[in-house]
């Protein structure tokens, strides 16, 4: 029998979930655009691949810091306040790097020894973490304000797929933009790329301020039937977890302190580590297969299809993930996807065909894994646990953001090419897998996760 409850989470997800899918959207394009302004703009700049790796990955340290204060005080402020916040200030870092070669840093390039140059990218990808930290994290809490664990990989993953579509439109754009705005008022396509990007973030963050209720009991489109019933299935969730048996936690030292914490910490950083190298040299990965120079448009199109194939595997995955309830079976099956995809682009070398099949594979294993992992941690922390819990698991796996694509530009700096640093990360992607079959706890059947 259709409940209350169950009515309200279906309208829930209908009003919150495409507004949470298209801040996800500029959020991810806008943390990753650099990887198609990196086709013009090192050779304007005189960037080196370690350079361009490094300063791609060093956003991540700023999200590292700020993360776990970030998602406190979107639990104290409300959601509404602190995402629109988050969206507004990384619109303003991101159109900046439009200007990366003529912000006056004063003497600080000189303290740290680089050039004004490299230093300028390196501070503007490091704020635009900081802007940035606990957006992410944030939302995966929000949608434990509104869901159920037996609905949530599923819910999550359909949030997730903004990072398929983020690269499906995100893609061509940008090539477009950049093959096509080059040169119009005497600026290269890579500026005209940051500014024009940053502009929808500047929207959509008004549209998380007018829009988005901070708990079900805000929400003016539900009745207050559906209200009392969303909230009075989230607390039975919450009283059931106390009672079979698994350990709940809720306090922010509970929380740091847990083991299973900090190992799904690396288990995400396995997963984050694929994700981020990938993510930010696919265009070059994609060009390099024998396309021209300055066809950035063709780029992108390429580059649509490892994405759009991801985004329809990884909303299978979250439905299957929540229908058979073997949770951590698919986050490791997404990693081991991930890891042979890693491998095939390394095998088939130039070829164009095997090579995008195998960016498939690495990318529906990448974005599979992020749909089902959250249904892991959500299952055990609960109150400010949960703020504190998920923020430090984001960042410590989002750590990978930064280690991938800096591993891989010092490996193309010091030897021509990224295979090294791809097999690398596949085993990385293994450990990972092998981790969560063992390291995580529980039973074939993951019955904490929730299933009503």
């Amino acid at each position: 029998m259709t409940t209350a409850a169950d009515v309200g989470f279906a309208i829930a997800a209908r009003r919150l979930l495409p507004l949470l899918f298209l801040a996800y959207i500029v959020a991810f394009l806008d943390r990753v655009n650099v990887g198609f302004a990196k086709l013009q703009m090192v050779s304007t700049l005189g960037f080196s691949d370690a350079i361009y790796g490094f300063g791609a990955g060093i956003f991540f340290l700023g999200y590292f810091l700020f993360e776990v204060p970030s998602n406190l005080l979107l639990e104290r402020v409300g959601a509404r306040r602190w995402i629109a916040r988050i969206m507004f200030t990384w619109a303003i870092v991101s159109g900046a790097f439009a200007f990366v070669d003529r912000i006056p840093w004063g003497p600080l390039p000189a303290l740290v020894g680089i050039a004004p140059v490299e230093f300028s990218f390196y501070a503007l990808r490091f704020l635009l973490g900081v802007a940035e930290a606990g957006f992410f994290p944030g939302v995966i809490l929000y949608l434990t304000y509104w869901f159920p664990a037996a609905r949530r990989a599923r819910t999550v993953a359909l949030f997730m797929t903004a990072i398929a579509a983020a690269n499906v439109v995100g893609a061509p754009v940008s090539g477009a933009i950049m093959q096509y705005a080059d040169g119009v008022g005497g600026w290269e396509g890579w500026r005209w790329l940051f500014v024009l990007e940053a502009i929808p973030s500047v929207f959509a963050g008004i549209a998380i301020w007018r829009l988005l209720p901070d708990r079900p009991a805000q929400a003016p489109w539900l009745t207050a039937e559906q209200r009392q019933g969303i909230t009075e299935q989230l607390a039975r969730e919450d009283a059931a977890a106390h009672g079979v048996g698994r350990a709940v936690t809720h306090g922010v030292g509970d929380a740091l302190r847990s083991v299973r914490v900090w190992v799904l910490g690396v288990i995400y950083l396995a997963g984050t580590l694929s994700l981020y190298g990938v993510s930010f040299w696919m265009p070059t990965l994609v060009q390099e297969l024998g396309i021209g120079k300055t066809a950035f448009l063709e780029i992108g199109l390429l580059s649509m299809i490892p994405w759009g194939t991801a985004g329809v595997v990884m909303v299978w995955a979250g439905a299957r993930s929540d229908r058979t309830g073997a949770r951590r079976q698919h986050v490791a099956g997404a990693l081991l996807l991930a890891a042979t995809g890693l491998i095939g682009v390394v095998l088939v070398g130039a070829h164009v065909v095997p090579a995008l099949i195998a960016l498939c594979l690495v990318t529906s294993g990448v974005l599979s894994f992020f749909a089902t992992f959250w249904s892991l941690p959500t299952a055990f922390l609960r109150q400010t646990a949960a703020a504190a819990g998920i923020a430090w698991i984001n960042a410590v796996g989002n750590l990978g953001g930064h280690f991938g694509p800096d591993i891989i530009g010092r490996i193309r700096t010091a030897t021509g090419s990224a295979d090294t640093a791809l097999l690398a990360l596949a085993a990385m992607a293994v450990g990972g897998a092998l981790l969560t079959l063992f390291a995580t706890g529980g039973r074939g059947k993951d019955a904490a996760a929730g299933r009503q």
